[in-house]
């Protein structure tokens, strides 16, 4: 058998996917990428995200690869019914719904788990059990009150980071907890409910903040503002206008650059001999970098930093990323096709395990467009099937 061949880590786990946006689908996600066979239960019209414009109109084709679909009337009983039998023959559900509706359509932990014991029902939200448990919450609200936008932002200038953080991160933990709940139904012999939640998400993210304020005994100021833990750990212009970050955080670091550059003053300064010294000389020590960097091209300053083994970075567009040596290497970037008929390569899953691929199997499914295929595995009739189709209860349409 090949590694190509080699069944996947999660082969056998059956996932049904009540999930919309990111944080759900990113979740199942995972589960689908490392071999999970991943049903994603969409409404008649079809998971929102299709049809999203603007900032969130690559969503879909990003977190639904590797899954199949189907497409049915949750709200009507025969779409309950059918819901019902896929919870008997299923691992695990993931939803993330808004607070109490798989409950109002009577899908909640209690009545799914009692059809079957041994479901992990993962269940994710804007918060965890407790007073703000009720409310709508998105991405962008709990980094406003969990305080991550207070600290990417400038004084007086909040800002959400650049990509779905939290979202992903509420995705990752549920990933963690059902994983964590498969392994225990293994000496149970019994599923459980899973929770992850976005404010929880961003005060584990910002927790690193809390803890400083008790070291220091100072409210941190915002990143733009940080009073930095290392004297060089910023942003410098090269020669040909680029920009490139640089951290020199260590010993070795601060060593390897000064002897690079005939620093032999201040290497020897037992004034700047360890870490916490350099940093308190910030003012004094950045310019003669900025010096430095400003006398090479980018692509020279970067080949000196990578010889030295100094951390070091471009500033970096997205769309640079298509292109990305180190990302186009082996199965790291997985050709996705895209509503509107184009193709392009996107990042697989960050995660090596051995010798398996964990690419691409299937390109995000049309909307229903394994319905049928579903259905019959679950054991119901082509007539019964075929009576759904007809009466608008069920969508399978390979061309949606």
């Amino acid at each position: 058998m090949t590694a190509e061949q080699k069944p996947l880590p999660l082969a056998g786990i059956k996932i049904l996917e009540l999930g919309h946006t990111v944080m759900g689908p990113s979740c199942s996600l995972v589960f689908a990428d490392l071999g999970a066979d991943v049903v994603k239960v969409e409404p008649l019209e079809g998971e929102r995200t299709r049809h999203n414009v603007g900032f969130g109109s690559g969503l879909f084709p990003l977190f639904n690869r590797n899954k199949r679909s189907i497409s049915l009337d949750l709200k009507a009983g025969e779409g309950k019914t059918i819901l019902r039998k896929l919870v008997t023959q299923a691992d695990v559900l993931v939803e993330n719904f808004a607070y109490g509706t798989l409950d109002r359509l009577g899908f909640g932990y209690d009545k799914l788990s009692a059809l079957n014991p041994r479901i992990v029902y993962c269940s994710l939200k804007g918060f965890l059990r407790g007073p703000y448990e009720q409310r709508p919450a998105l991405d962008e609200v709990v980094q406003f009150m969990g305080g991550l936008a207070y600290m990417t932002g400038p004084r007086g200038q909040p800002l959400r980071a650049g990509a779905s953080v939290v979202d992903l991160m509420g995705g990752m933990f549920g990933v963690v907890g059902i994983l964590a709940a498969l392994r225990e139904r293994d000496s149970t012999g019994r599923g459980q409910m899973v929770q992850s939640a976005l404010f929880e998400s961003t005060a584990y993210m910002v927790a690193q903040h809390m803890s400083g304020q008790i070291v220091t005994g100072k409210e941190p100021p915002p990143m733009p503002h940080k009073a930095s833990s290392w004297a060089i750990y910023e942003t410098f212009v090269t020669a040909d206008g680029k920009t490139l970050f640089v951290g020199i955080t260590s010993d070795n670091h601060w060593r390897a650059f000064c002897n690079e550059f005939k620093l032999d003053d201040l290497l020897t300064d037992p004034s700047l001999k360890t870490n916490p010294q350099r940093a308190a000389e910030h003012d004094r020590l950045a310019p003669v970098v900025e010096a430095i960097v400003k006398s090479h091209t980018f692509v020279a300053m970067s080949k000196i930093l990578e010889r030295l083994k100094i951390p070091f970075a471009p500033l970096a567009k997205p769309a640079d990323l298509f292109d990305d040596l180190h990302l186009n290497q082996g199965n790291r970037m997985v050709e996705t096709h895209f509503q509107n008929g184009k193709r392009a390569k996107l990042p697989a899953l960050p995660l090596e395990m051995g010798d398996h691929t964990l690419g691409l199997r299937s390109q995000p499914p049309r909307k229903g467009e394994h319905s049928r295929e579903v259905l019959i595995e679950a054991g119901f009739s082509t007539a019964e099937i075929d009576g759904w189709i007809d009466g608008g209860i069920v969508i399978t349409d390979p061309k949606s």
